[in-house]
């Protein structure tokens, strides 16, 4: 892949003196706004086996993640510096165990009306979410690996 050059009027989050810089948005009209993100744990079958009968020791996995996905997406003003705080009218994390029983799949969609888009809390949603599965899982899987963290759709209208 060949790298772009970039010049610094083109990134938002720079001012002219190339310092990082919150954008401002207060001129951008009020839009219904929607992201979806998605991330993946990889475990091992006995792990997944141990969450599926919740037998795992820190209690409700699956339960924890969801809602510390959504509680980190509500929080992502605060963890990235140059996000905007923003009131979420909705966000949801589903979490899937696919048929091929080696993993979990993490996906979060975030809304609002606003003046900026919801990406970012849709991202850290299942970040957040991820990391909740590998430290409750920790003790018994020493295999796990998070991956695959991206936006899968954003919108506006």
């Amino acid at each position: 892949m060949e790298a772009r050059t970039i010049k610094v009027t083109q990134l938002t989050h720079l001012n002219v003196r190339g310092e990082a810089n919150m954008v401002d948005v207060s001129r951008k009209p009020v839009m219904f706004r929607e992201a979806v993100a998605r991330a993946e744990i990889r475990l091992q079958r006995a792990t997944l086996k141990l969450i599926e009968s919740q037998k795992i020791a820190k209690g409700n996995v699956l339960g924890a993640a969801r809602l510390a996905g959504i509680l980190a997406a509500k929080k992502t003003g605060e963890l990235i510096p140059l996000c905007h705080p923003l009131p979420l009218t909705f966000c949801e994390v589903t979490l899937e165990i696919p048929s091929s029983k080696d993993r979990i799949i993490i996906t979060a969609l975030a809304r609002i009306t606003a003046q900026t888009g919801v990406e970012m809390e849709a991202l850290t949603a299942v970040s957040i979410a991820a990391l909740t599965i590998y430290d409750m899982c920790k003790a018994v899987d020493k295999k796990m690996r998070i991956g695959g963290i991206r936006l899968v759709s954003k919108t506006k209208r």
